[in-house]
């Protein structure tokens, strides 16, 4: 499988998956953990069949690591879905997932005291300021769509901070994560599949904590339209229909990060992740019509351009467009 297939996937996979969380959060905006758990629950156990031979294939990377890993992971994980609760809209929620790259290199300044070129600082800057303009308009729309009484307007509004608390705190961890499974891989080696499966079966208990909220929703998406399913013939309620088109459109976008990874170069990997995020934000905006003002379309340019700058795309595309001249001088 090359990489123009790994790309197809990632986009497709990625971007479908958005569709069927949107269809899924305009019905139940808390539906956030039982999409989380499903998503896990589908990935372990393909892992447990493929990767872990049925449980007796042993991790190369030690448990306590993975128990250290998986414990962010899964609250990243549930805290990014369960912001979806507190009034934060998913365009707003792409864009702040979109500083990921940022805050890893925040993390890494004050953690492994990593240093960096200034083009490098001037992207956090761009960034910092994207998701900021981008925070501020979303505020507003949140108080203009809650003009009832003082009151409603000042919970909604308290709602929403809590939501960007929530969005900030997992921004911060997933870099944290990031940091630290980049010092285990320095160790033991890349085992992105290995660390694929541990990373969504050993938190399956924790949701043991969120099964009074998973229960409600079954009972919620039991009551749902029911639909006929084309190629099976069967009649299903229509939130399980997407919350399964969720999961698979999930694991087709995850897999194809993994292949990605394995066939090209970090830089392509972290373009092409971009690029499917800016896409699954239009597909957002005109699909389901969500408020997107001219301040939001220019705080969402300057995230990107911010992302761009960090992944140093201008200067490869220019050493590449060099690239024959330079070849020249050196056989002279």
């Amino acid at each position: 499988m090359g990489p123009l297939f790994a790309v197809l996937l990632v986009f497709v996979g990625c971007c479908s998956n958005v569709v069927f969380l949107e269809l899924l959060v305009r019905d139940f905006p808390g539906c956030g953990n039982i999409v989380t758990f499903a998503q896990f629950a589908f990935i372990a156990l393909e892992g447990f069949i493929f990767e872990a031979n049925f449980g007796r294939k042993k991790p190369t990377i030690p448990i306590s690591n993975y128990v250290i890993m998986v414990t962010m992971f899964f609250t990243v994980s549930v805290i990014n879905n369960y912001a979806l609760n507190f009034n934060i809209a998913m365009p707003l929620h792409m864009i702040f997932r979109s500083g990921s790259l940022i805050a890893n290199m925040i993390l890494g300044i004050i953690i492994l005291k990593k240093r960096y070129s200034a083009s490098k600082y001037l992207s956090i800057v761009l960034v910092s300021v994207g998701i900021f303009i981008c925070t501020i308009m979303s505020a507003k729309e949140v108080n203009l769509s809650n003009e009832g009484s003082e009151e409603q307007g000042f919970y909604a509004f308290l709602r929403w901070l809590i939501g960007i608390a929530m969005l900030t705190f997992a921004l911060l961890m997933s870099a944290r994560m990031g940091i630290f499974q980049e010092t285990l891989y320095k160790q033991y080696g890349k085992h992105s599949k290995e660390a694929l499966f541990y990373n969504h079966c050993l938190p399956l208990p924790g949701f043991l904590l969120l099964s009074t909220d998973i229960y409600n929703h079954c009972v919620y998406f039991n009551q749902s339209t029911p639909v006929a399913v084309p190629v099976i013939g069967l009649t299903m309620p229509v939130m399980w229909v997407y919350l399964l088109m969720n999961v698979i459109t999930q694991y087709v976008c995850i897999r194809g990060v993994f292949i990605l990874t394995t066939e090209c170069a970090s830089l392509t990997v972290t373009l092409v992740v971009t690029l499917r995020k800016f896409l699954s934000l239009i597909i957002s905006i005109i699909y389901f019509q969500n408020p997107f003002t001219a301040w939001h379309w220019v705080g969402t340019a300057v995230v990107f351009l911010g992302t761009l700058l960090y992944t140093e795309v201008w200067s490869s595309v220019q050493t590449a467009l060099r690239g024959p001249d330079v070849k020249e001088k050196k056989a002279q």
